[in-house]
């Protein structure tokens, strides 16, 4: 076991390799799938088609219960590339003035260390944790865009690329939009079907995340002339299939074949403004989404589906292209999401400031290099986001560094057990401003997604292996586990620093199931 130091200089950032071992490494993401595009629980896992993407899943190990600790975007990328829970739980554009948004440039990200040990590294599409982090670890001709949505119009090498095939840029050719409050006037873009903006088809080769990946191709050829000896790190970041969808001519017939398949959710129903239990923050979102009409769910469920199809195309293309180039079998490869999407549930898209499991849930394949023996190819273990870090860099033979909480899931695929997970789910700013904290907890065999709303003190309990998820905690036959539950939480908040902001209004909501003390409730006391 060999140490060294992110900074050798200074003796900073001390971390520790084992061997030699330095596989080339593949990280690819998506942006907000739905659990319906690849649970095998749920039936349009069926209807789907993604052989690319089931390719790294049969030839690596599936982990059928992996969850990130944080819904948005910036701070569920933040969590994947630290290791540890995110610092900050909300996305830039939407966050008032005064409050952390970005990584800072002395956080450390897994990609620091696989830098530091020799390994080019190369990045493609959605970054948004802060530009000058990636910057500083990936060099200055990183492709990294920091926002929620791609730039399409104003990226450069995506407008040559459309000029060399001849192809204008796109526009809606049918755009789903939801209503308003009135019901009757357009709201919110949900996207749809893309054409040139002259009016013809827009074909599937020139759409933004086959551009991706042929620039992540792009990038690898560059690396094996820049550095032929050197061990290379590929990570591609793709936008879809959030919304806005941009469907691409020539997929017509699969979409009319996806959607005579398609039941609305359950749970599609306008909320009761008379029911006294209700959360309020789901009131905000679905009338922030004014998903009113079944037909409308549908059409966005099934172009939901059709863009992870589009984005599977995409990575064929990256699949193919390192299997010619006989780099595939030892090449380490996985494929994850940062967070997942409501896709109709609760008359709702996208995801929030609340505690649907489905906005939690997450894909995670892992395609090993053929030197590693795998053992396990399907995982039913509690695993997060923040496992990746600790992952990836163990490819490379690193020991996962104390700071980081996620653990190296090799040890999961090859037989053995991964170190006690202690994950604690957060909420912050999004559409509306609502903190809270979640964990799971198995009663009775049953895994349960337990949610704490800080400023209404609204609680949410949900079964996280059913497919429609309805909030049990109100049911008798689970309010006689609230004493459990609440018992649980205590010990969670008062075991971390970082957690004792809940703790302050938690243990006020239930004060009835709490032993009474004498301790100053303010917290902290002025001697």
């Amino acid at each position: 076991m060999k140490q060294d130091f992110l900074n050798p200089k200074e003796r900073l950032g001390s971390f520790y390799r084992n061997g030699d071992q330095a596989p080339n490494i593949l990280f690819i993401t998506v942006d907000m799938i739905s659990a319906d595009c690849y649970h095998k629980d749920r039936p349009l896992s069926q209807v789907i088609n993604t052989p690319n993407i089931d390719t790294i899943a049969q030839e690596g190990t599936s982990f059928s219960n992996a969850f990130t600790p944080s819904p948005l975007c910036g701070p569920a990328r933040a969590a994947m590339f630290t290791g540890m829970h995110p610092p900050y739980l909300s996305n830039g554009e939407r966050t008032p003035v005064g409050m952390k948004v970005d990584l800072e440039l002395e956080d450390t990200i897994f990609q620091d260390y696989l830098k530091r040990i020799g390994y080019t590294l190369k990045h493609t599409g959605k970054c948004h944790v802060g530009i000058e982090k990636f910057i500083r670890t990936f060099g200055e001709n990183i492709h990294a865009w920091d926002r929620w949505g791609p730039p399409t119009e104003d990226d450069d090498r995506y407008l040559a690329y459309l000029a060399n095939m001849g192809v204008k840029l796109p526009r809606y050719r049918r755009e789903l939009r939801g209503l308003q409050i009135d019901k009757m006037s357009p709201a919110n873009s949900f996207g749809g079907w893309i054409e040139q903006s002259d009016g013809e088809d827009f074909p599937l080769e020139a759409h933004y995340s086959v551009f991706l990946a042929k620039l992540a191709i792009e990038q690898i050829k560059a690396a094996k002339i820049q550095s032929p000896n050197k061990p290379i790190f590929s990570q591609i970041d793709f936008f879809d299939p959030h919304q806005p969808y941009s469907i691409p001519s020539g997929l017509e017939a699969r979409y009319e074949q996806i959607r005579s398949v398609i039941v609305p959710p359950s749970s599609f129903e306008p909320f009761d403004e008379n029911d006294p239990n209700r959360n309020k923050t789901y009131d905000l979102y679905k009338q922030y989404w004014g998903m009113y009409d079944e037909e409308l769910v549908k059409d966005y469920i099934a172009c939901h589906l059709l863009q992870v199809e589009v984005v599977d195309h995409a990575i064929g293309h990256m699949v193919r292209y390192l299997k010619e180039e006989g780099m595939w079998d030892d090449m380490a490869v996985v494929f994850s999401a940062d967070h997942g999407d409501m896709n109709g549930r609760l008359a709702m898209a996208d995801k929030g400031s609340y505690f649907q499991p489905d906005i939690y849930r997450v894909p995670l394949y892992v395609k090993a290099p053929k030197s590693l023996e795998i053992q396990v190819k399907d995982s039913d273990v509690l695993v997060s986001s923040i496992d990746l870090a600790p992952t990836i860099i163990g490819f490379a033979g690193i020991s996962t560094p104390d700071a980081m909480e996620g653990d190296d899931l090799t040890k999961i695929m090859t037989g053995g057990e991964r170190r006690e997970l202690t994950q604690v789910y957060q909420t912050g700013v999004h559409v509306g401003t609502n903190y809270g904290f979640a964990f799971q907890v198995v009663i009775n065999g049953q895994q349960l997604f337990y949610g704490y709303n800080v400023t209404t003190g609204y609680e949410e309990l949900y079964d996280v292996n059913v497919d429609e998820q309805n909030n049990l905690f109100e049911l008798p036959e689970y309010m006689e586990h609230k004493a459990f539950i609440v018992e649980k939480a205590a010990a969670l908040l008062q075991s971390d620093p970082r957690w004792s902001g809940y703790w302050a209004s938690y243990r006020l909501h239930n004060a009835r199931y709490l032993p009474i003390n004498d301790s100053d409730m303010q917290m902290l006391k002025p001697l």
